[in-house]
């Protein structure tokens, strides 16, 4: 399935017509679909691939060596989580993964530093931690021309959501599946979820078997090219727009038995907003034909509760 494609040019283009077409087409995909591929994002072709070549260093060094940068009480958003921690919502089964998370490196004399753990530097790799702070700045700017698109779209103001942004507790997410060295008890790498945040921008993975569930209740490959990255709505969008835009449910599968002697390694931004941001229902995204699906909650409240769910927090 060819997912929706828009140009983030046409948004930056600073014609009007162009932008609005962008903002319309970004809705509509949103809403009928939760999936778009973005061309045209911003984000350096040289960046991303020193990004797969340092992550794929980090990820071939032994257990033990990774395991140093495994700190315990972080519920994973900094450093090293080690294979099987993770799983999805409502699924006891482990995801067949491991991954490294680095988050928001707080610019200015912004109080909400006291709230983030400070990122691991990778000592064995010595590009690794640059590269990663150059593309959280890189991912963080395409996401906020994308959600500026998104809040025209909402009727809000365009600038509607830079505040909630600036700071925010983002995480820059490298995952490696590793080889499948055994029958696996299941066809599935990454069990069926949806996003906990606002949007997930994924620069292409290093091989297929991403899917996602449709409308009709099948699931279907995604395919981008390589020079676009998926963007997709999470459920604190969801929230905020009471159900309006859609958070899509997608899975990893494994790979045809052919391919079972290869790594996976992708690379997902999860967009989130700082911890007191609002995700109370829209007004104008509530009638009488749309009531209020959602209880009020604030961002932090809520990623604390999906992190319990999947695992990661006691």
């Amino acid at each position: 399935m060819s997912i929706p494609v828009v140009n983030l040019a046409d948004f930056l283009s600073g014609d009007p017509q162009l932008k609005q077409k962008f903002v319309n087409d970004l809705g509509k995909a949103y809403e009928d679909v939760g999936f778009v591929a973005v061309k045209n994002h911003g984000i350096p072709d040289e960046l991303i691939a020193d990004l797969y070549k340092y992550v794929q260093q980090f990820f071939s060094m032994t257990l033990a060596e990774k395991k140093k940068y495994e700190v315990p009480g972080l519920a994973g958003q900094r450093g090293y989580t080690s294979f099987g921690k993770e799983h999805a919502k409502g699924s006891d089964a482990p995801d067949l993964k491991e991954f490294y998370q680095h988050g928001q490196e707080v610019q200015g004399n912004d109080p909400i530093k006291s709230e983030y753990p400070d990122n691991v530097s990778i000592n064995e790799v010595a590009a690794f931690t640059p590269t990663m702070n150059n593309a959280y700045r890189a991912f963080e700017k395409s996401g906020k021309a994308l959600l500026q698109a998104i809040a025209i779209y909402l009727g809000l103001d365009e600038n509607y959501f830079d505040n909630h942004i600036y700071n925010g507790n983002s995480i820059l997410r490298a995952i490696h599946y590793p080889p499948i060295t055994s029958e696996p008890k299941s066809a599935i790498r990454a069990e069926q979820h949806e996003d906990i945040n606002l949007i997930t921008l994924l620069v292409g993975a290093s091989a297929d078997g991403l899917q996602i569930l449709t409308k009709q209740n099948e699931w279907v490959g995604v395919t981008s090219l390589p020079e676009q990255i998926v963007v997709n709505v999470g459920d604190m969008l969801q929230r905020l727009t009471n159900n309006k835009l859609k958070s899509t449910t997608h899975r990893v599968v494994n790979p045809p038995r052919s391919m079972w002697h290869t790594s996976r390694f992708s690379i997902p931004f999860f967009l989130h907003p700082r911890s007191a941001m609002s995700l109370a229902c829209l007004q104008s995204c509530m009638d009488a034909t749309h009531p209020k699906v959602y209880e009020d909650a604030t961002a932090g409240e809520y990623l604390d509760e999906r992190l319990r769910e999947i695992g990661l927090k006691k």
